[in-house]
Formats: C-alpha cells, structure tokens, sequence
C-alpha cells in the first residue's frame, strides 16, 4: 500500500467519525431522558478523541512523505511483530468520609462515569456506570483488546465524569440550531482536514484539569455544541506499558485531575486495578514451515529429514507433515527463547550451509544444526529465525508463555466477597489484597458501543 492509499484510508476513517459525531450531536439535541444524553455525551467525547488521533497520524504520514521526498529516508531497521493487548477487569476503589458512608449523612453525591483507552488510533469507551456513595468501588466490566499493538505501546487510561444532578440535564432545552459542517469533505483533503479538526472540537466536556495528552492540540469549542447536554470531565488518567502486563492482576497508580470542589469530583483513592495480558503474533501464529534437515547425536552423518513448524517458543520437528496435521508427537522439539543463539556456518561441501541454534534446555547448553535442501530457503530460515528472536526479546515477559485473553461472558457470576477495595489496599500487603479481593470478580460483559445503534436511530 503506498502513502497515498493509505492517507485516503486515514481521511475515510476521519469521514466517517465526522459523520458519526455529527449524528451523535443531533441525538443529543433530542434527548429528554438523562441516560439517553449521558450514553450520547459520552458517544461524542469518544468520536471526538479517535478523529484528533486519526488527524496526528495523519500528520505522521505527511511529515514522514516529505521527509522521504528530499532525501532523508525513515530507519529501515529491524522491527518487532505486532500484537493483541487486552485490559479488563478494570476496578477502581473510593473512599468516601465515615460520615459520607457509614452514618449515610449529607447530599447523596451521583456522577455518571466511564474510561476512555487510547493506544495509538485505536480508542475504545467503557460502558457509563452511575456512581455515588453506596459504591465503594467503581467497576468495569469490560474487556477492551487493541488489535495490533507493538511492544512499545502507551495505553493511556483516562476516567471521566459527570454531575448527575436532573438540572445538568436537557430537559426543556427547546430547539437548538447544530451548526453545520462547513464545506464538502469529499472537496479536497485540505477542505477535510480543516472540518474534521473544527468537528472535533472536544464538546461536551473535554476538561483535563490542566492536563493534556502529549502532542494533542486543543481546538475551539463551538459555541452551539459547547454547551450541549452534560458535560464529562476528566477525573484521573494513567498510562500503561508493556512494563505493567502480568498474568494476574495489579494495581496500578492514578493520576488526579480535579479537585474536591469540582462538581463531577469523586472521591479517588488513587489507584486502580485491572488484568493487562498482551499476546504477540509471534506466539500464537505458525511463523514459518517446511522441509528441513536436522542432525541427530554426534555422528556428523546422522542427519535426520522433518517438517519443521516455528511457532511460540519452539521449532517442532515431525517425521511428515501428515504427522503434523494429525496431531502426532513431534519427533524434536527445539527450544526458541530470548536469549537464543542463531548463527549460519560457511558453506560444507555435502550438506552445504548449516544453521546453528545454541540454546538451553533443561537447564544445559544445547547446540542444534539444521540445514535445508536449497540455498535459498536456509538463508530464508535463517532471517525468520533471527527476526523471531528479536521480536520475543522486544516482547520481553508477553513471550514467556502464552497469555490468555478472557472474553466476555454471557452471564455474570454471582459473587460472594463484595468488600471495598479501599479498605483492602490499607492492609499490610496491597498486591495480595488485591489478588484475593479480585478473584470472585472474574465475570465480564460484552464491551458495548453506544455509537454502533446510531444508524438504526
């Protein structure tokens, strides 16, 4: 795909989520029910993030065109596979004052909240959940999976609210008049790129707190869709790396954007726990198969014929691929870890050039020759195998064993331990606190996408 292709690919999508947030901002004009214009708001934010991260991309590709035009071409080095990162299980603990909770004293403070995820392009909402002091945590039942991820992803986590008080709300607005998106989109790229900026002006809310994503820009509010339905504010925000990802769960440190006089405030403690799996291609696809020769013992003679699979941390050697395909036993099993040695020999005048994989199994250094029928295909083999090693390294603990990815169940499991997480990180050991309180809460729901139903509206 050249760089023309694939700026009309980007300047489609930008189309389609200008189009999205303009039917979004109608439905929100005639909501007269608060969770229709909570689920819009929130609809819109949304619409309004992917189209500034498209437009940055978009930049991206642009500077990286020009750059590429007078000469100065971008690295062409080596670079890791890509991979599936999948968050869910998100919980978030309050801690409301005694006289809040216990004595249940005071105005009964609501909000509507959710979390916005970023990682790239790819921006994905939580369902809203309606919060106030008869919560101790803040639950998402979600499971959120970016598709293709590199290993030095930034999964940004942003945690927006709501007052849900009836008077935030769109009752008796009365007819509002949407400005209209100026020009034709389909015009020129120029033309588009201007709308899509001045549509995705951030309505509806867009307030960091002083605190604003890296490289974004922040465009004037309209004046009619500024100050339409409620508005959503952001709470609290983090950003996960590969560093955070573990086959259990963690907590992780929240960084607070509000204060306690602020309308839409709640009162955080500061952390947040979820379960962050990542599951690299390189892990769960059959890298590369064939025909190859393997030496077996010391005998420089004992070369043994197999059909090679490299996939996930082993090169699997079958008699035949019939073996292979029915599920036989591999006759071999080669060890393919970081750390793993590759290297091909000068040309022998029988076999020819051979492949060296030096490894460990069973905690002993092990040495393993292969060679190929053709030139060709070992030093095909040979690149495969030295990219394979790189990308595990790059993908560092995602590659020790292949993660799982929890999918959403139909039904939610009834759970038994209903305690606060505030009171459990307070203990002597938080990680285990957090482990424990966790494990009955291990039910997911689907990931619902308010803006999907548009179309039927």
């Amino acid at each position: 795909m050249n760089d023309n292709t694939q700026e009309d690919e980007v300047l489609k999508q930008v189309e389609r989520e200008v189009r999205m947030r303009e039917g979004t901002s109608k439905l929100l004009a005639a909501c007269s029910r608060r969770e229709q214009a909570l689920e819009a708001s929130k609809s819109l934010l949304s619409c309004n993030a992917r189209i500034l991260a498209l437009l940055s991309q978009l930049q991206k590709m642009r500077q990286a065109h020009i750059l590429q035009r007078v000469g100065r071409r971008p690295s062409e080095d080596i670079v890791p596979c890509l991979g599936k990162v999948a968050l869910s299980d998100l919980r978030i603990p309050l801690m409301w004052k005694d006289s809040e909770y216990f004595k249940n004293k005071g105005e009964l403070h609501s909000c509507a909240v959710f979390c916005l995820l970023q990682c790239g392009t790819e921006i994905h909402d939580t369902g809203l959940v309606m919060v106030d002091r008869t919560l101790t945590d803040i639950c998402f039942e979600d499971t959120i999976i970016f598709n293709e991820v590199g290993p030095g992803f930034q999964l940004r986590v942003e945690l927006y609210s709501s007052c849900a008080i009836e008077d935030f709300f769109p009752g008796a607005l009365g007819p509002r008049r949407l400005s209209r998106l100026g020009g034709s989109l389909g015009c020129s790229s120029g033309k588009k790129i201007r709308a899509a900026f001045e549509s995705a002006a951030v309505c509806g809310s867009v307030s960091s707190g002083g605190d604003e994503r890296p490289g974004s820009v922040s465009p004037p509010l309209s004046p009619d869709l500024s100050t339409l339905g409620p508005k959503y504010n952001l709470l609290a925000h983090t950003t996960l790396t590969i560093e955070h990802i573990q086959e259990g769960f963690k907590t992780h440190d929240l960084s607070l954007a509000a204060t306690e006089d602020s309308p839409f405030w709640l009162p955080l403690y500061g952390n947040m726990c979820c379960r962050l799996v990542a599951q690299p291609v390189c892990m769960i696809q059959p890298v590369i198969s064939g025909q190859l020769k393997v030496k077996l013992g010391e005998d420089l003679n004992c070369w043994e014929n197999v059909y090679g699979v490299l996939r996930g941390q082993s090169l699997l050697c079958y008699q035949s691929q019939e073996d292979l395909e029915s599920e036989d036993e591999p006759l071999l099993v080669i060890p393919i870890k970081k750390d793993t040695l590759i290297c091909m020999s000068e040309r022998d005048p029988v076999h020819g050039r051979s492949i060296y994989i030096s490894t460990q199994r069973q905690g002993e250094d092990v040495t393993y020759a292969l060679t190929m029928h053709r030139p060709e295909d070992t030093q095909r083999w040979t690149e495969v195998l030295w990219q394979h090693v790189y990308n595990m390294s790059q993908w560092k603990q995602c590659c020790d064993h292949l993660m799982k990815i929890e999918m959403p169940s139909s039904r939610r499991r009834i759970t038994v331990k209903q305690g606060s997480l505030y009171h459990e990180i307070g203990s002597v050991t938080q990680a285990e606190a957090f482990k424990d309180h966790i494990s009955g809460f291990a039910g997911l729901l689907s990931v619902t996408h308010f803006t999907s139903h548009l179309i039927i509206l």
